[in-house]
């Protein structure tokens, strides 16, 4: 996978990390809200799962927020 694709994977995760602190939720509420796993959502905020749209919509979601401000 090239450098860059790695880097836009950790920079999406950092997106949704933050905004879930911001709004004061657990990875495990997160999960739960999303309909998936913790361990997926995890990976996600880790940069080291490669996730599905689908995936990134759910918890765009479950955050109130567009898709949009997670994937910048």
């Amino acid at each position: 996978m090239p450098d860059w694709v790695l880097q836009q994977r950790r920079a999406i995760g950092d997106h949704i990390r933050a905004e879930r602190t911001r709004q004061k939720v657990t990875q495990e509420r997160l999960a739960e809200s999303a309909g998936l796993d913790r361990k997926t959502v995890n990976r996600i905020e880790q940069g080291t799962h490669a996730t599905l749209i689908d995936h990134l919509a759910l918890i765009a979601r479950a955050l109130g927020v567009p898709l949009a401000e997670l994937v910048r």
